[in-house]
């Protein structure tokens, strides 16, 4: 981010470096940033196209060569474009998210990421209409810039322990968005959003979240935030539709369906990590990633759980099913849910959840309960155990 430094360490000799091509004249770049292609040895016809954004102090190199993005790209078949800051434009080299003359359509380091891949689409033949974008951290928080900005451009992103689009304006207040986090009302946040485009009438970007449970640099309140803005844009409430547990370390996996049942968002919440990119080193069909830099976090391969939710691969590993057509909707909940109804001070006492400076977090989704005290009274709905959402309307 713009004040957590990620440092990116060497690549194990074992490990072959990614082929990565520098392309110059892409546009004006009134970003002033670079612009990197990885292309498989082997691609369709107009391939998808997936732009990745790294965390600061970090480089296109570093993320290529550890997010597992590349293995994806190999896989699932499309091309990947990675945009890479300067120490010129911001001292840790973080995207400037934070900045209105870079968060915004047409300016700065937005519209040099737009270039990128208008360049991407004319010169190497990616598909227009197939084009995602993905980031860690200040890159995350740029992934938001892009979909906010750019909804006729992407048609899918994945924010990776990133923050809400417009969330600050200074270095200052990234700081507050970044830990504690802002609160604000899911139609605030949507408004943001709306704002960005305010022409827009075409669909929005579906959107995938992942926040590491024990993120201290971009607290995972920010997760609950950015579902509550994406969800909110898409008109949807902020409930999941399902639940389920992904991966080898059993991440909570939240889907928000559309009235088609296509899932408009998702929420990963990783168990037992900080903050970083979610990796799981290994050859297996749900693997990869490299763990030999910091901020790459042994857990669970989220590149490949990114590109099933951009509909470029299957969750088993393989290419996408074909399009069994309409469903019959949304199962139950695979998880077991219990109700808790107390005073926000017994769920404190009863380790349903915290508190901090004179205010009550639910225990997992760090949801603001209000105030410390026994005459505020909440449900909390426990699913699965030990993680705990407000659910005064909706507990069973």
């Amino acid at each position: 981010m713009a004040v957590a430094a990620v440092l990116a360490g060497p690549v194990p000799a074992a490990r072959a470096a990614v082929t990565l091509t520098p392309v110059t004249g892409f546009g004006s770049n009134p970003g002033q940033l670079s612009m990197y292609v990885h292309r498989p040895a082997t691609l369709p016809a107009a391939p998808p196209l997936v732009v990745a954004l790294h965390g600061c102090t970090q480089s296109a190199r570093a993320y290529a060569d550890h997010s597992g993005l590349p293995e994806l790209a190999a896989r699932a078949g499309f091309l990947l474009v990675l945009a890479e800051q300067s120490s010129a434009n911001n001292a840790n080299k973080c995207f400037n998210w934070f900045q209105t003359s870079d968060s915004r359509r047409g300016q700065g380091e937005a519209a040099s990421i737009r270039q990128m891949v208008a360049h991407a689409v004319a010169s190497y033949g990616a598909d227009p209409k197939r084009v995602y974008v993905t980031g860690l951290s200040a890159g995350g928080a740029m992934t938001s810039v892009m979909l906010a900005a750019y909804p006729d451009v992407f048609a899918a992103g994945a924010v990776v322990a990133g923050l809400p689009y417009d969330c600050a304006r200074d270095v200052a207040s990234a700081y507050s968005c970044m830990n504690p986090g802002v609160d604000l009302t899911p139609a605030q946040w949507a408004q943001r959003v709306r704002d960005a485009h305010p022409g827009w009438t075409g669909p929005w970007p579906r959107v995938a979240v992942w926040h590491g449970d024990r993120d201290t640099t971009v607290v995972p309140r920010n997760a609950d935030e950015l579902r509550d803005q994406w969800t909110a844009v898409h008109g949807l409430a902020q409930s999941p539709t399902r639940t389920s547990l992904i991966g080898p370390n059993a991440t909570r996996h939240e889907e928000y369906a559309a009235t088609d049942g296509s899932v408009a968002v998702e929420v990963n919440r990783v168990p037992g990590i900080g903050h970083g990119t979610p990796v799981d080193p290994g050859t297996g069909p749900q693997q990869c990633g490299s763990t030999s830099a910091a901020y790459f976090l042994d857990s669970i391969c989220s590149s490949h759980w990114i590109a099933a939710f951009f509909g470029l691969t299957d969750a088993g590993g393989g290419t996408p099913p074909p399009d069994p057509g309409p469903g019959p909707g949304p199962g139950p909940d695979p998880v077991p849910v219990s109700c808790w109804t107390s005073s926000n001070y017994h769920h404190v006492q009863a380790g349903r959840a915290t508190t901090s400076g004179g205010y009550t977090f639910a225990n997992g989704s760090q949801q603001n309960m209000g105030l410390y005290n026994t005459f505020v009274t909440h449900t909390l709905r426990e699913s699965p155990a030990g993680w705990y959402t407000l659910a005064d309307a909706t507990c069973p």
